[in-house]
């Protein structure tokens, strides 16, 4: 008796805490269950809050060639060709405003900035912590964040925690500009209505597939509108609780092959 057919046509992951173990590697496991799944049919698809500039590196040691969605949705990137299809920015005056607005509630914040473009840079001021291996220039005068267009902005507070800072933002800007935590320290300032979904649909639909036939996997609450859109959302053993609230199903952590563990069931190969 033959297997019964894969039952998505797109398979979304994310990349940090998801596809991703966390030194940077994908599993030869997860890569044999994501090439079984696409020999069944189904697309790939990265979707991270990663701009292109810091996830092209990424795509090309996977060999990676398809579609990614990159920069929280604001830029769907052809890893194939190294071009941008879409591209969301930021609206500058109107995000320094919600700054200044944010700032006079919770006092001064650490900035960083992520200029548009496939070769955009990460830019980051005093006081600003980026993550260990990830390329961005200093900026002294944190003024000339704003001499480029943005797709957004990185935000810390010295004593405020990510979800304790988010809520603040929300509650203070929250009119003015999306506010999400995409990992331990990443709480950043998107255009208002952007998320990871805006750009997955976009994708999608030029893949030809439809929300019903989508599975995602993620860990952070930036994937939970990814989630609201897809037909079947996974949340790995490590995410976060407001994640995981949203999900269909838990699997095991990105170190122990979390997507292997769901793509391996669903091929009938487990």
């Amino acid at each position: 008796m033959s297997p019964a057919p894969f039952p998505y046509q797109l398979v979304a992951t994310d990349l940090d805490g998801t596809l991703l173990r966390g030194d940077g590697t994908v599993s030869e496991r997860t890569r044999e269950a994501l090439a079984a799944a696409t020999a069944a049919g189904a697309v790939h698809i990265v979707v991270t809050g990663r701009g292109v500039a810091w996830t092209r590196h990424i795509l090309d040691d996977l060999g990676y060639r398809g579609i990614a969605v990159c920069g929280q949705g604001a830029q769907v990137y052809d890893a194939g060709a190294h071009r941008l299809l879409t591209s969301v920015t930021l609206d500058r005056q109107l995000a320094g405003l919600a700054l200044a607005k944010l700032e006079a509630e919770v006092g001064p914040l650490a900035l960083a900035a992520s200029r548009d473009g496939v070769d955009g840079d990460v830019l980051f001021g005093p006081g600003y912590r980026v993550q260990e291996g990830l390329p961005a220039l200093y900026l002294e005068d944190t003024a000339a964040v704003w001499s480029a267009p943005l797709n957004k902005l990185y935000i810390q507070h010295p004593e405020l925690g990510d979800d304790a800072l988010v809520d603040a933002a929300r509650r203070t800007v929250g009119s003015l500009v999306d506010v999400v935590m995409a990992g331990p320290g990443i709480v950043e300032i998107l255009p208002l209505g952007l998320t990871k979904a805006t750009g997955l649909s976009l994708a999608a639909r030029r893949l030809g597939v439809k929300a019903v036939g989508t599975i995602a996997f993620g860990d952070m609450p930036n994937d939970v509108p990814m989630f609201g859109w897809a037909a079947h959302g996974v949340a790995m053993a490590n995410a976060h609780p407001e994640l995981k609230a949203v999900a269909d199903e838990v699997t095991a952590s990105h170190e122990e092959d979390g997507i292997a563990v769901v793509l391996e069931r669903l091929l009938g190969t487990a």
